[in-house]
């Protein structure tokens, strides 16, 4: 047993109810324990899965950013997708007296034992952006995950709404079995795909995951799709925009870019280049700066062993995990200025190339 506790605060009109977590929501402490930060600046371990994608030195360098501004230290370990390499990380990091843990994990069920080495140590874990599994997380910040899943399948719907004369002929390429969000990002697109599917409106023609979300791999899924069907696919849901990237790479040997939607998210600048270009249909943009920024904040909170309200919580195999969700939102080539280029996500010369004055 950790001394770690939970609160939860439910509002009934003006009045606030104190009990343990176990409806949706609620307030996450850790009770203060030898090595918390008291009368000295927080030091946080990060522990990411990765930092050779563009989308995580974002996350860590507005997470730092941050965090130094709290008045907080902060210790980066990047495990290239190595679980072995990540749970050694993570015990540096407990070694070098951190205060609090923020975990992206590669994988998701086994950094459980990253938990249990934290708590063990007395340091609570911020799960960030990737929920670890079955152990006793103590927040969660991410996205909503099953939303983005959702917004992929409803656009792909919307652009070409299908009937059971006329169904969707659908290829699925899903993120890493690994990643708890790739989970999560299905199940999101299967609530929206299941009565389509039942009524005949959709068929999947082929799907599979795709390893470690390499392009490559989704690469393969769609050659083979493209091998057992031919040309007769109309879109391809993948999960994400390296995913979208990979897809479109074996549709472009096939003279089929353009012709067939292709999903995404994160709105990786390439995606982007591809959507203004029309190879690629979607992706859904979701607000990393934010997300790092308050990911910093969280972990200064939790090193101070302070209250931290959540307003929602997630099932995590063991339990409910009080977690903070961001929104997203879909982006497509008819609002690519007034969503990533307006917030500054990406510049529109970027995205649209030297001429982008006068385009769509």
């Amino acid at each position: 047993m950790t001394s770690r506790t939970f609160l939860v605060i439910f509002s009934l009109a003006l009045s606030v109810v104190l009990g343990l977590v176990l409806g949706r929501g609620g307030t996450a402490t850790f009770e203060g324990a030898p090595g918390s930060a008291q009368g000295r600046a927080p030091r946080i371990g990060l522990s990411l899965d990765t930092l050779k994608e563009g989308r995580w030195q974002a996350d860590r360098d507005a997470f730092v950013a941050r965090a130094k501004a709290l008045g907080a230290e902060v210790l980066v370990q990047a495990a290239n997708s190595d679980d072995a390499k990540q749970i050694a990380d993570v015990k540096a990091l407990l070694t070098s007296g951190i205060d609090v843990l923020v975990l992206v994990p590669h994988d998701g069920t086994a950094m459980a034992e990253a938990v249990r080495l934290a708590h063990a140590s007395h340091v609570p874990v911020l799960s960030y952006d990737r929920l670890v599994r079955d152990a006793d997380v103590d927040l969660y910040l991410s996205f909503d995950n099953v939303r983005v899943g959702r917004l992929q399948a409803e656009y792909l719907l919307k652009a070409k709404p299908p009937s059971a004369s006329q169904p969707l002929r659908l290829v699925r390429v899903h993120g890493a079995r690994s990643d708890p969000n790739a989970g999560q990002f299905k199940e999101g697109q299967d609530q929206v795909l299941a009565p389509h599917l039942a009524r005949g409106e959709v068929k999947v023609l082929f799907e599979d995951w795709a390893d470690d979300w390499k392009p490559e791999s989704a690469k393969r899924i769609v050659n083979a799709a493209l091998t057992q069907h031919g040309t007769g696919i109309d879109a391809v849901l993948a999960a994400n925009d390296g995913t979208a990237g990979g897809a479109i790479q074996a549709l472009e040997e096939e003279g089929l870019t353009g012709k067939v939607q292709v999903t995404g998210q994160d709105a990786d600048l390439v995606a982007l280049q591809r959507i203004a270009r029309g190879t690629q249909a979607m992706t859904i943009y979701k607000p990393v700066q934010k997300l790092a920024k308050r990911g910093a904040e969280l972990a200064v909170a939790l090193a101070k062993r302070a209250p931290v309200i959540a307003r929602a919580g997630v099932d995590n195999g063991q339990g409910e995990v009080p977690a903070e969700l961001f929104e997203v939102v879909t982006v497509t080539r008819d609002n690519l200025r007034e969503t990533v280029i307006r917030d500054g996500f990406a510049k529109e010369a970027a995205v649209f190339g030297a001429s982008a004055e006068g385009a769509p």
